[in-house]
């Protein structure tokens, strides 16, 4: 079973978010643990209303397999406040996650954002705005950077502002789920690896 504290990272530490912890979140996790691979950012997981102790979904494993990230080892927990509170940048995978997450710790609307309101964020973000936020880590510094965007990017209808939750859904929600994902991640990575 997953501990309740992630340990402290000096690099920064990224905390992904869905509800069971077992499709949505647990992809995110390992694909970009996968992408930022030596850069000494850690990821990790957690649900707002968790399957605790339950591995990943089978269909998320296969596809996070497919695309070359690790699936084994893993074990979903609930969401804590200080789970939160350790965390440098917060990935939800929709914005009613976010709202969940933030009451736990307030300080989290700072550091938190839904994954494709991050990317949209992070699309308009120069290497040059990172360097130059305020932060004690690369991953602080992108949480930031991306704050700083919000008023200039237009958001999301909220239609459109979600991943799709493939919880005991048919294969192909879970390809749309991975769709969905890999339309907003790559900017994300990009930008904690600038």
């Amino acid at each position: 079973m997953a501990t309740n504290v992630d340990p402290p990272a000096a690099n920064g530490h990224i905390l992904v978010v869905c509800t069971g912890n077992i499709c949505r979140s647990p992809y995110i996790e390992r694909v970009l643990a996968h992408e930022l691979a030596g850069t000494g950012l850690t990821v990790s997981s957690a649900g707002t209303g968790a399957l605790v102790g339950a591995p990943i979904d089978p269909e998320s494993a296969r596809r996070l397999v497919a695309v070359g990230a690790n699936a084994d080892g893993y074990a979903a927990r609930q969401i804590t406040r200080e789970i939160v509170a350790g965390a440098d940048l917060i990935i939800t995978a929709t914005r009613d996650h976010l709202s969940q997450v933030v009451p736990l710790h307030p300080r989290a609307l700072r550091y938190g954002f839904a994954l494709h309101d991050l990317g949209d964020l992070l699309a308009a973000v120069t290497p040059e705005e990172i360097a130059a936020a305020p932060g004690q880590n690369q991953v602080a510094k992108v949480a930031a950077a991306a704050i700083a965007k919000r008023g200039v990017v237009n958001p999301r209808l909220p239609g459109e502002s979600g991943i799709v939750d493939p919880y005991r859904q048919p294969s192909q929600v879970f390809d749309q789920m991975v769709d969905e994902i890999s339309a907003s991640l790559p900017a994300v990575v990009k930008a904690l690896r600038d």
